[in-house]
């Protein structure tokens, strides 16, 4: 049996926040607001393999209310999810993601969003894709207000 999940994430970008984009420090004036550190890809990435397992969503299982949560690596967050995936006798097959940020540009920092995310999905980096645009200045992207970023994942059942 294969599932898929999808997710959409969205963060307020502001000054005295890091910016935190797929397990990758990006320099920037302006960071990723969020209960965790605000990595708005990973969370798609959580999520997308939370909803693809039915188990709700991201707040569900890692509610923005719990100190537990605050300031925590959202790679952390994926390592539990993935043993839940694992847990269900599922693997990952494949996770295609687009981030949206108008500024700075991302191209030399995807390789390693990739591989990072393919280390925490333990596949293969070839099935990790990584892709990043911008709005043309059109809205709260264009305008530098917010990050938004979505994930669409493919896991199937071993066995």
């Amino acid at each position: 049996m294969i599932r898929i999940g999808q997710s959409t994430d969205v963060h307020r970008l502001d000054t005295g926040y890091r910016l935190m984009i797929g397990g990758v420090h990006i320099p920037s004036q302006l960071g990723s607001v969020g209960h965790s550190d605000g990595d708005c890809l990973l969370h798609t990435v959580c999520e997308a393999l939370i909803g693809a397992l039915t188990l709700g969503d991201l707040g569900k299982l890692f509610p923005d209310t719990s100190e537990e949560f605050k300031g925590i690596d959202s790679s952390l967050l994926v390592k539990q999810v993935m043993k839940k995936v694992k847990e269900k006798g599922y693997r990952v097959v494949n996770i295609d993601s687009t981030i949206m940020l108008e500024s700075p540009k991302l191209r030399h920092y995807i390789d390693q969003m990739r591989k990072n995310i393919a280390t925490l999905l333990e596949i293969p980096v070839e099935y990790v894709s990584v892709k990043a645009t911008t709005t043309e200045g059109l809205g709260f992207v264009g305008r530098q207000e917010g990050i938004m970023t979505q994930s669409v994942v493919l896991i199937e059942k071993q066995g």
